[in-house]
């Protein structure tokens, strides 16, 4: 509430009340960070942290995806005082189900496939697991705002 900037990433999990609840909830205004912004351009935001309180909201656990862990070092070096407040999220719920984390093997990443692209290489960890009598935590891709393969080569920004 005492931030001057809020920011909601809304790439890596889906928030499933909307933004306007946590606006209300919060008194305060809240803009949507996508995946773009988050790697390429939150440098500035990083910046005018160092004199004025800024937020970034994650749907999950805060240190979940490399890039949340990056974002984190980076606001460090310049000297960012950084407090991290944790979420639930996956990793942490599979106790609640009677599972010990100990028994799980690899965790995999299953994409999202398309009509060109359908990768089989977390099918090989989950054998894996399997054959060493371990669990597999499947973390499944979303469709989120992606920009398209063809727009990536093209410097454009069409999404899918």
């Amino acid at each position: 509430q005492k931030c001057s900037e809020v920011y909601l990433e809304a790439y890596t999990s889906i928030l499933t009340v909307g933004k306007e609840r946590l606006e209300r909830a919060y008194g305060v205004s809240i803009q949507v960070a996508e995946r773009e912004f988050v790697e390429s351009g939150i440098e500035p935001v990083l910046h005018r942290s160092l004199t004025s309180d800024v937020a970034l909201l994650v749907v999950g656990d805060p240190f979940g995806a490399t890039t949340h862990c990056d974002l984190i070092a980076r606001a460090k070096q310049l000297g960012v005082k950084v407090q991290v407040v944790h979420n639930a999220s996956i990793m942490n719920a599979i106790g609640a189900v009677g599972l010990q984390l100990y028994r799980f093997g690899e965790t995999v990443s299953i994409p999202f496939f398309t009509s060109s692209w359908r990768p089989a290489s977390f099918f090989d960890k989950m054998v894996a697991n399997l054959q060493q009598g371990l669990h597999t935590l499947a973390l499944v891709d979303i469709k989120v705002k992606e920009p398209t393969l063809t727009s990536l080569t093209r410097g454009k920004r069409d999404y899918l």
